[in-house]
This record gives structure tokens, sequence and C-alpha cells, in this order.
């Protein structure tokens, strides 16, 4: 995805040799190892990293948010497959799962549960920890990219007009300058962009918060024998209801697990206690993700997050941005993580700065505003989806919407409940959720009018298992076995 108006005018390179610049990379995070991915044919990348990476599909102190539910929708696995060719199959390798959407989802949205039609997308599911080993995997046999871990970034370097590098401390407690032509932070959540960037005198983005109070408690469990096959199941909030909204997924994890995450806004929000995880889970809008894990013994304690805040950075509104310097993934715009788009955003966002680079060159002048605009576009798409739901919900924290969005909030909501019974509303409206359509999708002259006209079908009134699913599970003995923590 890439703005239109600065569509490159030039390709810096042809296809036999490589071009010389150096590319500094802020973060080893999936959106950090996705835009070296994206440089390596362009400059010698540097990624810095603090965190000592493991050495496989193993937890990562600075990414806390990977235990809970992490959906990579096809719009993210696209972009991710266009930038390392081949990482799909070597994920699925690895244990992950292809889900066809909606044939492989059975879910409650906030009209009504979605009939299992003929595959319009996918997702890729498995564990955080799994998605970003495979995805290290494939950038250490990129040429040109040197990780550094373990390496501490104490600023930038450069001035109001350029950044020329970064000050690192390494493991041993050396200092050392890095100079590049481009600095890339994708160091995620925890990203200290508007401190380095106010440190040399620029300008402050305008930012946008909105806070829906929401927490999350996510469990793993064993999967009852013969659920290798089993759908992701979810029930979501209705936020025109005036109460707390709550949830419940379960998402099929590699080794026959099943990875079942709660979340709930002020005044019903999940707790850590184990004991109170199933009887949350039954008391959403429908009891099904409760009645599953019934069946299921839990492998790990209860982990509660609640640093959930939808923020958002306008880093391509500051009108004097400094040469060098691109803001990518998390470290622009953080979203509540319910709607799993935070990956696939930086995914988009990484192939559009590639696409800057590959058309100017990563040492020209403009380039770093250009691009700063291009990553922009698929962040606006995510944003509206997220926080256009989540300022509905009761004692959310944010500007409240105004008339124009208040009615493009009603018409999805009647979208939402036509795609219940409509098959080509249905893949609009899951073609925009993955983030493989824009947002006009939904408003294009034929999707009026099915709007207009409504579901053809009737409602239905339970989640649409299967008669196997459904032997398969509430046949199954009750577990006896407790928990281990982790």
């Amino acid at each position: 995805m890439s703005d239109p108006a600065s569509a490159p005018r030039a390709a810096a390179t042809d296809d036999h040799t490589p071009a010389s610049g150096r590319a500094v990379v802020i973060g080893a995070g999936a959106a950090g190892l996705l835009a070296a991915a994206a440089l390596h044919t362009y400059a010698d990348v540097t990624v810095v990293e603090r965190d000592v990476l493991p050495t496989g599909p193993e937890p990562r102190k600075g990414l806390p948010q990977a235990r809970h539910a992490h959906p990579l929708w096809s719009g993210g696995a696209r972009a991710m497959e266009e930038l390392l060719p081949g990482v799909t199959a070597a994920w699925l390798a690895a244990g992950a799962r292809r889900v066809p959407l909606p044939t492989g989802l059975v879910t409650l949205s906030a009209r009504g549960w979605l009939r299992r039609w003929p595959e319009a997308e996918f997702m890729i599911s498995c564990s955080r920890d799994l998605l970003d080993s495979v995805l290290r995997e494939q950038v250490a046999r990129t040429e040109r990219v040197t990780v550094l871990d373990g390496t501490e970034l104490l600023g930038l370097l450069g001035d109001a007009s350029r950044v020329s590098g970064v000050r690192v401390r390494t493991s041993d407690g050396t200092e050392r300058v890095l100079e590049a032509d481009l600095v890339v932070d994708a160091s995620g959540r925890g990203s200290r962009s508007t401190a380095w960037l106010d440190a040399l005198g620029v300008p402050q983005a305008p930012m946008e918060e909105i806070d829906s109070g929401l927490a999350f408690a996510s469990r793993v469990f064993r999967a009852p024998a013969g659920t290798g096959d089993f759908p992701v199941v979810s029930v979501q909030p209705d936020p025109a209801r005036p109460e707390p909204a709550r949830s419940a997924i379960v998402v099929p994890l590699e080794g026959e697990r099943w990875l079942v995450t709660l979340s709930g806004t002020r005044g019903g929000q999940p707790t850590a206690s184990a004991e109170e995880f199933e009887l949350f889970a039954r008391g959403v809008r429908h009891p099904v993700v409760g009645e599953l894990i019934a069946h299921a013994r839990p492998l790990t304690d209860v982990v509660l997050t609640r640093s959930t805040i939808n923020r958002r950075h306008h880093f391509e509104k500051v009108r004097d941005w400094p040469e060098g310097f691109v803001a990518l993934g998390d470290s622009v715009a953080t979203y509540n993580p319910v709607y799993g788009h935070g990956m696939s955003v930086a995914a988009q966002g990484a192939v559009a700065l590639r696409g800057q680079v590959a058309g100017y060159g990563i040492a020209a002048p403009g380039l770093a505003r250009r691009a700063q605009r291009a990553v922009a576009l698929p962040v606006a798409v995510a944003w509206e989806l997220a926080t256009g739901t989540d300022i509905r919900y009761p004692e959310a924290i944010g500007e409240q919407p105004g008339v124009a969005r208040n009615l493009f909030g009603r018409y999805l909501a009647r979208l939402t409940r036509t795609a219940a019974g409509s098959p080509p509303v249905a893949r609009a409206l899951l073609s925009v959720i993955t983030l493989s359509a824009p947002l006009t999708a939904l408003v294009r002259p034929g999707m009026l009018l099915a709007v207009l006209r409504g579901p053809r079908r009737p409602p239905l009134t339970e989640p649409p298992l299967t008669a196997d699913e459904r032997a398969v599970v509430f046949s199954a003995p009750e577990p006896a076995v407790a928990p281990t923590a982790g």
C-alpha cells in the first residue's frame, strides 16, 4: 500500500546490482524483522535489539502481549510473504495452521452468528513465539542483515533536519556509534521515538488516544483428542448494549493446544484467577467458549494484561520531518489487541517502506517523509476499525465520534447483521477485517444495495459447529488434572 501522489519515479537499482547504503532498524520483533527484509536489497542493515533473543520458539521478555491471542490475518500474511518468500510454508512446516475464513471460524459477531461460507480470506494460527521464531530464521538467511541483540539504544544521532545514526550500548557495556542513511524505529509499544525526536528539536507529532479500559486474560489448554482441525471459536461483544464489553476466543496452537483469551472493558474485566476463568468465559454473550474449555486440560496459569490503549502518533503530519528517520508498526500506532491488526499493519507498512526506498533510493531527499506518509495508509484502516468500535463502549475515554462517524457506525452495524446471512457481504466484511481491502470496499454501490436489502437468510440461533465437532468435544470427559504454572 503506497501513496499514489508520491509514487516512485525511477528505480534506484537494477535487478543485478545491490544498492550501497546503511540502515539501522531498532527492534527485532516482527516489525523490525520485516523492516530488515524490506531494506536488505538497498542497504547493509543492522538490527538493534535490547533483549537477548531466544534460539527457537520461546517467550521473549520484551513481548508480554505474545501470551494473548495473536491472529495473523491474510492481508498481513500476504505482505510478509512478499517480503520473505516462503515464510508461510515455513510456518506451516513448524506446526502453524492456515485457517480458511469464514469456513474455519465459528464466531458470534456483534449482530449474530456468521455462517461458515466457502473460503474468502484466511488467518495463520500459531503461537506468537513460533511466528517470530520463523521470521528470525528467515531473516537470518538474508544477506546484508546483522542482528545485535542484548544491545540498548541510547539515542539518535543528528539534528532536527536529519537523523544520521544511533548510539548504542552492547551487552559488555561498550558504547558504539552506528551511522546510517536511514534509521527505522520498530521498537513497538515501548518506543521512545517521541522523546528521541524531541531531544533533536523535531516538532511533536499530533497524538490520538482511545482507551476502552480493556483487560485481557489468557490461558493455554491441551486440546481434546481429535480436534486437530477444530475451528477458531469467538464470541464478540455488542457495542450497542449499555454494558461492559466482554469477549472470548479459542485459537488453535501448534502442539495440539488451544490458546483461550478473555477480555472485558471497565466494570467487566477478567481477573488472573484460575477459578474464575471458565466462569467468565461462560458469562459472555454465549457460553460456547466456557463449554469448550470445560473439556480441555489447563496447561498454564492465567496471564493478565491491561495495556490495551489505542494510541496513534501522526508522524506523517509533521511538516519538518527529519531526513533519515521512519517509524513503523507499533511505534506509530497501537491498537486494542482483540482486533489482531498490529502485525498485519506492520507488514504492510514494511512493504510500503520498501516501495519508497526502491523508487527513490535510501538516502534520497524527502525519502523519510514520503515513506512515513506511505506507512500511515495501512495504519489509518486499522485505526478506524479499532477506535470506531472501542469509543462506543461504556466509560471509554477519548474524543467522541462526530456525526459522520456515528452514521458510519450505524451503517457498519447493519452491514455486520447482513453479513450473517449474505455471502457477498460476508466476503467484503472479511476482506476489510483481514486488511486485504480498503474501507471503501464496504461502501461500493453493490454493497450499499445489499446492506439496504438486509440478510437473505434468517439468523442462526446456535454456534455453527458441525455434528462431528460437537461430538468430539462435548462427549469428552472433563479434565481432572491440575494445571502447571508457566
